[in-house]
């Protein structure tokens, strides 16, 4: 969307108290526990960008509640898998050796959006260990969600992804689908489904030193999420919250429930 199609999307331009109206609007309430995926071009017109967004939701949310988004860093992921686009293979080696070491602090995101490339260099935002699948957060139970982030099954028991199913907190999908829905990765750990494991290998900071770790994954595969949502809400309507947010279609959804559902789900349809 043009900034020009953004003004012309709106009649009045999103500001923090707008935009928290409309969070109240939809349900989100002070206190909770919420996993934001968010596009901000979605929104329309916003005045001052992605911090504007942020301070709407950390106002809606308080401190006594805790706000958390995905702060991933796909380039530190394996080189030789890349395809859109590839590399040269004689490029691949070098990637990994010279590539710095992956930096909860400083790091930036890659391919989550302007608004959580925004959250994660907040002040009292701590961001988890991982060096390809981070998490960051804000709040009352901020740091014990990112703490112990396992490197091996970065999105599964011992990742951020399951600290907010066991606080039973809400994913909040700001102007995207459940494609963007990260919990489901969640779901995809702990259904009795075969997907293949790979190695990749990263470097990170450990006691201020470089050092290279080895972690494992699932293949994760999120081409069927858009229609795993929408069989999701079809069955469970009356526990999904939907609104405008700005301009941008909105859901609240219980992420415990999703998750159970995809877990059948994923077993009964892959």
């Amino acid at each position: 969307m043009s900034e020009r199609d953004a003004i012309e999307a709106v009649d009045e331009p999103a500001t923090v108290s707008s935009l928290v109206d409309d969070l109240r609007a939809l349900g989100l309430t002070a206190g909770e526990t919420v996993l934001v995926h968010a596009s901000l071009s979605s929104l329309g017109w916003v005045c001052v960008d992605a911090q504007t967004v942020v301070d709407a939701l950390m106002a809606a949310v308080t401190e006594a509640g805790t706000l958390v988004m995905p702060t991933h860093s796909g380039q530190y992921g394996d080189p030789a898998v890349w395809s859109n686009p590839p590399v040269p293979d004689d490029w691949i080696d070098t990637i990994r050796a010279e590539r710095p070491p992956y930096r909860p602090e400083t790091t930036p995101t890659r391919g989550v959006g302007a608004v959580p490339e925004c959250f994660r260099s907040y002040p009292d935002v701590y961001r988890s260990r991982h060096p390809t699948v981070s998490f960051a957060a804000w709040g009352a139970d901020a740091e014990t969600i990112v703490a112990d982030h396992g490197f091996d099954d970065g999105l599964g028991e011992h990742s951020p992804l399951a600290s907010v199913y066991d606080r039973s907190g809400s994913v909040l999908l700001l102007g995207v689908d459940h494609g963007a829905n990260t919990s489901l990765h969640l779901a995809e750990y702990r259904a009795d489904i075969d997907l293949p494991r790979t190695d990749t290998v990263a470097t990170v900071l450990e006691e201020g030193e470089p050092t290279s770790v080895t972690f494992q994954d699932i293949e994760t595969d999120a081409s069927d999420f858009a229609i795993l949502g929408d069989a999701f809400e079809d069955e469970h309507d009356s526990i999904v919250r939907r609104g405008s947010v700005g301009a941008a279609e909105t859901r609240l959804v219980p992420q415990r429930a999703m998750v159970d559902f995809a877990v059948d789900w994923f077993e009964t349809n892959r």
